[in-house]
Formats: C-alpha cells, sequence, structure tokens
C-alpha cells in the first residue's frame, strides 16, 4: 500500500508537472518572453523560455509535503527549500530582466552555503560541508551552461535523479523520485521538439536540486564522492574542459558561447535530438559504472571513478577536435 501511494504521488506530480508547463508557456507568449535565434544560439526558431518553474514549483510542493509526513525532516527541506527559492528565484527575474553575472553568482553562493550548512549540521565534517559547497556552487551553473539544446538538460537530470533513487535508501529515496517525475511532466514540451525552454529559473534550479540529492547522498550512504558524480560525467566534462579552454585562450569566458562540444556537433548539422540520445547513451554507462563501483572497496571504487573520468576527458578532447574539422 505504501508502494502504490508512491506511485499515486508520482503520477501526481507528473501531471501537476505539465500541466504548469502548458500554463508557462502561455504566460511566456503572452510576456513574450522568448530566446531568439542568434550567433550564441542553437535553435532556428524563437522560442518561449521559463518553462521549468513547473519542475521548481512541484519538487517545492513535495518538499513542503514531506515536512508534513516526516516532521524531524522539516528544517532540512526548510533549508533545501529556501536554496532552491534563492537560486530559482534569481533565474525567473533573469528570465525577465537580465542581471549581471556577480549579482546571480552571488545568491547562487549564498543557496550554495545553505545546502553546505545543511551536509556541515549533519556531518560535522569542514571538509565535505566545503566539497558540497563547491560542487552546488557548479552544478548550478553547470547547468545552465549545458541546456542549450531540446531535451539534454531534462533527459541528465532524468538519468542522475534516476540513479540516486537507486542508491539512496528509503525514505530519501522519494526525494530523487520527486525530482524524476517533475521532469518527466516537463520533458514533452522541451523534446524532441522545444516548445518551450528550462530558462535560468529551471536550468539553474535543476542543477540545486541535483546537487541536492548528491549531497544528501553523501551523508545518507557511504558511497565515495567520486564514485556519486559518475552520472555527472558527461556534463562535468563538456562544462568544466570547455571552461578551462576558454580561460586558457583568453576568451570572455563569462560570456555567451557555442564552445561545448554538443554546441558545435549541433553546429555541424547533427540533430539536437541524436546529440541529446548520445549524451544520455554516455551517462547510461556512468550510472552502471557507479553502481557497480559503490558496492566495492572504497579505494578501488574510487580508482574506478577517477579512471572513468579520466577517459571521458580523452574522449571530449578527441570528439570536440573531430567536430572542429568539420
Amino acid at each position: 500500500m505504501f508502494k502504490l501511494s508512491w506511485m499515486a504521488a508520482l503520477l501526481l506530480i507528473v501531471s501537476f508537472c505539465a500541466t504548469v508547463t502548458w500554463l508557462a508557456r502561455i504566460y511566456a507568449l503572452r510576456r513574450n518572453l522568448m530566446d531568439h535565434p542568434g550567433e550564441r544560439r542553437s535553435h532556428q526558431v524563437a522560442t518561449p523560455r521559463g518553462g521549468g518553474v513547473a519542475i521548481v514549483v512541484s519538487v517545492l510542493l513535495a518538499m513542503a509535503a514531506g515536512a508534513v509526513i516526516w516532521p524531524p525532516f522539516s528544517p532540512s527541506l526548510g533549508g533545501f527549500s529556501l536554496g532552491l527559492v534563492l537560486v530559482a528565484g534569481i533565474g525567473w527575474w533573469d528570465d525577465h530582466r537580465p542581471l549581471s553575472a556577480f549579482t546571480r553568482l552571488a545568491v547562487h553562493a549564498l543557496a550554495a552555503l545553505l545546502l553546505a550548512s545543511l551536509v556541515w549540521h549533519a556531518t560535522a565534517d569542514i571538509a565535505h560541508s566545503v566539497l558540497a559547497l563547491l560542487i552546488t556552487l557548479s552544478l548550478i551553473n553547470i547547468w545552465n551552461f549545458m541546456d542549450g539544446i531540446n531535451g539534454l538538460a531534462v533527459t541528465q537530470a532524468c538519468l542522475v535523479a534516476a540513479v540516486f533513487a537507486l542508491i539512496l535508501p528509503a525514505p530519501f529515496a522519494f526525494a530523487a523520485l520527486v525530482v524524476l517525475a517533475a521532469c518527466v511532466g516537463f520533458l514533452p514540451f522541451n523534446f524532441p521538439r522545444a516548445k518551450i525552454f528550462l530558462g535560468d529559473v529551471g536550468s539553474g534550479g535543476l542543477g540545486y536540486t541535483l546537487a541536492g540529492l548528491l549531497c544528501l547522498a553523501s551523508v545518507t550512504t557511504r558511497t565515495n564522492w567520486l564514485v556519486l558524480l559518475l552520472p555527472l560525467t558527461v556534463f562535468l566534462v563538456d562544462a568544466g574542459l570547455t571552461l578551462l579552454l576558454r580561460i586558457v585562450t583568453g576568451e570572455q569566458w563569462m560570456q555567451p558561447h557555442t564552445q561545448h562540444l554538443y554546441q558545435r556537433w549541433t553546429k555541424c548539422g547533427t540533430s539536437h535530438a541524436v546529440v541529446t540520445c548520445t549524451y544520455a547513451v554516455y551517462t547510461l554507462f556512468g550510472i552502471t559504472l557507479a553502481l557497480i563501483s559503490r558496492e566495492q572497496p572504497a579505494g578501488l571504487a574510487g580508482g574506478i571513478a577517477a579512471s572513468w573520468l579520466l577517459l571521458s576527458a580523452v574522449v571530449w578532447i578527441f570528439l570536440r577536435r573531430r567536430v572542429g574539422d568539420q
């Protein structure tokens, strides 16, 4: 009966998120919140943005319900929700009126600090908390950087949430299932043809939410940190190495661009659907390794994870040179 109640709740979240996404699209069209094609864009037609608010609202309502059902967890759920409101709120503002990168980063840092403080409260480990801070700040921005073609950011979020649902013990696994259900409700509006984009409200909100799941797994399981990062490998490598390359070559690395591998790949004529599905398949390999490695001794698990990350970097370099020559 308990599992049936979970299923009913998840189906409700899928339906609710789909409905709010549809309403967000109507709102965006009326307010002319549109992303237009351009040199630094990967789409060909003007498309509404800000649909990710549906995912954020769905997760926040689920967190409120969780606080009522499991009162001992209410302070942690409240702290996480406040951070999500900060990240999504500044993203919503930026979707309407573009803000400076410094303003956005300052709010992201505050939200990351909130999440890191929850890790500190759970572990009293300063190194663990600092790592949580850095990873959270990174994922907020990485999901924004990687949200450039149809379905990419949302399908990756679905896969990451799914694997954390398998890694996390009950009832914490339900948090990951909530994120998965919300993304499933949004996905038909974004893939294979985008009727609306996540916007900064959605991409930043997703990055923060996935960081929350990762931090939750780090304090409720004994899984090696590197193993927990395996499902995120494809985004970490593409975003991280692209940023590093832009810094080394002296480019204005904080400015919008189309230098990520997925962007260069689509500009070569590969469809959004093919690129998104290829990234998904690669992530499935990372997920498989994560599920296998978490059962191994810490040293071996860390070695496997580090080797996969290094291999992924080599693959990225090879593919980026190949698409760059086309």
